[in-house]
């Protein structure tokens, strides 16, 4: 990996908490954590890593924008998305020049892993998490749809304006159809809702217009040691493998 690009939630509540009162805010988050965030985004950069700061959009909304604007340039191998988030896995192309990486699991998701892994490919996701609901994100999805009928119904019908509003205009077998079909039709601005929360922005506006602005070139020395002395781990020179030349 020759170029890195490191998003963080700056603030925690975003545009989607003006569309989405129960959307995810920092109640609840310790604040010797949440302290903590501003640290971790400075050490970033005294790595030489680029970092974006989000604080109107979500980190995510950042590495969405990344991706879908660089993944077609010539001198792009191929986009590797770090998270193990399952709403990152959209991103996922069907060509494989993005992919998703959980460092946990030590696992690159492509488009067939990410098929495997939630029963819909990757174009579908949003509308999956629309009526499933996402808890880390705090919208719970339609009553009565659960990941299975999600994937099956998405499978054969990958958006939810594809899904025939009566069950009689179904072409598969699932359990339950009547009432997921009359759930939806009932709750239909609901899953819009949701899946306008689910799906990521690639209009933030990131300040490099070019792959070769994330290129990393080592650890900046004087940047570096001020973090070690900021620290009191003056110690933290000695695991650095590689220096900028500049």
């Amino acid at each position: 990996m020759t170029h890195l690009g490191c998003a963080s939630d700056h603030v925690i509540a975003s545009w989607r908490n003006e569309r989405y009162p129960g959307y995810k805010t920092d109640a609840g988050m310790p604040p010797e954590l949440l302290a903590q965030f501003p640290l971790a985004e400075d050490a970033l950069e005294a790595i030489g890593v680029v970092v974006w700061r989000m604080v109107e959009f979500e980190a995510d909304d950042a590495l969405g924008t990344a991706a879908a604007r660089w993944a077609d340039e010539p001198t792009v191998e191929r986009v590797v998305v770090l998270t193990p988030d399952k709403d990152m896995t959209q991103l996922v192309r069907e060509d494989g020049r993005v992919v998703c990486y959980d460092r946990r699991k030590r696992a690159f998701l492509d488009a067939d892993a990410v098929q495997a892994k939630f029963g819909v490919r990757p174009e579908s996701i949003p509308d999956y998490l629309a009526l499933v609901g996402d808890s880390s994100d705090g919208y719970p999805g339609l009553p009565g749809w659960g990941s299975r009928s999600a994937a099956a119904v998405l499978s054969r019908y990958p958006h939810l304006e594809e899904i025939p509003e009566s069950v009689r205009g179904w072409d598969l077998s699932v359990r339950g159809a009547a009432l997921l079909a009359q759930v939806l039709r009932e709750r239909w601005e609901e899953a819009l809702l949701y899946r306008e929360l689910a799906t990521l922005r690639f209009d933030v506006p990131l300040p490099q217009r070019t792959p070769g602005e994330l290129e990393w070139r080592g650890v900046p020395r004087e940047r570096f040691l001020a973090m070690a002395e900021r620290l009191g781990a003056p110690r933290l020179t000695e695991r650095v493998h590689r220096w900028a030349n500049r």
